[in-house]
């Protein structure tokens, strides 16, 4: 598959009261097609974040924002353009890094994950010698991360959950 050069279509989901910050690296092309965050009907992450907030599973963008908006959660990207080839992270290149700092800014954000690797690793390369804050990695919720059912997903993403209980 060729590599193409993309740009981040859609901008950060936070407001004001924002408290967690999850990093993703780039939309999927589903994502990308449907203009939010983890698009794609085999990615975890929806599923998964409800299943530790005991809650339903958002099922449109709506649904979503008002779930993340509720959970005091914020979202964005690391990666705001980049050249990839489909949706494969380890085929990214030549990137673009968001102004993450802004949500900072603008937010009560006092602890930012990494969903997956790639995030992590670019967070850790480009962002955090800005923002001076550390990310924790997160195993992916990508259906590519085939290794983590989701019952070990909840394993290592419920530290969302203890970490709240302290900010």
């Amino acid at each position: 598959m060729n590599k193409a050069r993309q740009t981040h279509e859609f901008g950060p989901c936070y407001d004001a009261d924002s408290k967690i910050l999850i990093l993703g690296s780039f939309p999927s092309v589903k994502s990308r097609e449907e203009g939010f965050y983890y698009g794609h009907p085999m990615n975890r992450f929806w599923k998964l974040l409800a299943l530790l907030y005991e809650e339903e599973t958002p099922g449109d963008i709506a649904q979503k924002k008002a779930f993340l908006k509720r959970n005091r959660i914020a979202l964005w990207d690391v990666i705001e353009s980049c050249e990839i080839a489909g949706s494969s992270d380890s085929s990214i290149e030549r990137v673009a890094i968001n102004d993450v700092g802004r949500i900072l800014r603008e937010t009560k954000i006092q602890a930012v994950y990494a969903n997956g690797r790639k995030a992590e690793s670019l967070y850790r390369k480009y962002l955090e010698p800005v923002t001076g804050i550390k990310a924790a990695g997160l195993p992916s919720t990508s259906p590519a991360n085939a290794s983590f059912s989701l019952n070990r997903l909840k394993e290592q993403w419920k530290r969302i959950l203890e970490d709240a209980k302290s900010l």
